[in-house]
C-alpha cells in the first residue's frame, strides 16, 4: 500500500516538473491570453488555434498576463532535424494592435488583430514605426538611384560622383555616380536630404555601425552603358 502511494506522489511530481511554463488560464475578459498553435499564413493573414500549452515541436506563441509574449520556434534554418526552442520577449496591446518587442531575432515587431474569437486568433503583419521610418529611406534612396541610372553612360568624362548616406558611426555610407547632363543642383540636394534623413534614423532608433569609412572611388568609367566606380 505505501508503495503504491509513494508512486501515485512521484507520478505528481513528475507531472508538475514536466508542466509548460508558457500556459495560462482561459480568461473570457481577454482573448488574447493564452496560447495558439497551427500557425497558417493565408493572403498576408496568419490565423493560429487556441491550445492549453504549446506544442512541443512546433511553431507557437503565448501571451502570459504579466505581459511576457514567449514564441517557440525553430529559428530561420529551417533544416532537419528542427529543434525547437521558447525566445521570450514582451508585448502590448493597443486597441486590436500587438506590440511585441524581441531583444533577438526576429526582433520588434507588430500585428494587427483581424478577428479574436475563444478558438482562432486571425493577425496580419503591420510595420513598426521604426520600419515605416526605413522604408521612407528606402524609398528616398530609390528615388536618387532611378535619377543616376536615367542616363546610359557613353562618356566617362560627362560623369562625377558623390559621397551619400549617414553611417551611425559617423562618414557616408557610400559613393554614387552621376551623369553631369541631369539637373545636378537637384540631384545633389536629393542626396543631401537623404543623408541628413539617415543620420536622424540613426539618431531616433540608436542605430549602431562600424566606424570604417568607405574607399573614395578615383574615377568612373563606361561599361555596357552603365557608370562603374573605379577604386
Amino acid at each position: 500500500m505505501k508503495v503504491k502511494i509513494l508512486i501515485t506522489i512521484l507520478f505528481c511530481i513528475t507531472l508538475v516538473s514536466c508542466s509548460d511554463n508558457t500556459s495560462t488560464d482561459f480568461n473570457p475578459n481577454n482573448l488574447l491570453l493564452g496560447s495558439w498553435v497551427n500557425a497558417v499564413y493565408e493572403n498576408e493573414t496568419l490565423t493560429f488555434e487556441r491550445a492549453t500549452n504549446l506544442m512541443e515541436k512546433e511553431y507557437g506563441i503565448s501571451f502570459l498576463n504579466n505581459g511576457i509574449f514567449i514564441e517557440r520556434t525553430s529559428g530561420w534554418c529551417g533544416t532537419p532535424p528542427l529543434v525547437f526552442n521558447d525566445v521570450e520577449g514582451r508585448y502590448n496591446t493597443k486597441n486590436d494592435l500587438i506590440e511585441v518587442k524581441m531583444e533577438f531575432f526576429p526582433g520588434d515587431f507588430n500585428w494587427r488583430i483581424v478577428s479574436l474569437t475563444d478558438e482562432k486568433l486571425v493577425v496580419k503583419r503591420e510595420l513598426s514605426d521604426q520600419e515605416k521610418d526605413h522604408q521612407k529611406l528606402i524609398e528616398l534612396f530609390t528615388e536618387i538611384e532611378n535619377v543616376s541610372n536615367s542616363i546610359s553612360c557613353t562618356n566617362a568624362t560627362e560623369w562625377s560622383f558623390t559621397a551619400y548616406g549617414s553611417k551611425a558611426c559617423g562618414g557616408p555610407q557610400g559613393y554614387i555616380p552621376y551623369s553631369n547632363q541631369i539637373d545636378t543642383v537637384d540631384f545633389l540636394q536629393k542626396i543631401e536630404e537623404y543623408t541628413e534623413a539617415e543620420n536622424q534614423y540613426n539618431i531616433k532608433w540608436n542605430i549602431t555601425s562600424t566606424c570604417e569609412l568607405p574607399v573614395q572611388p578615383q574615377e568612373v568609367v563606361c561599361e555596357n552603358g552603365y557608370p562603374v566606380l573605379k577604386y
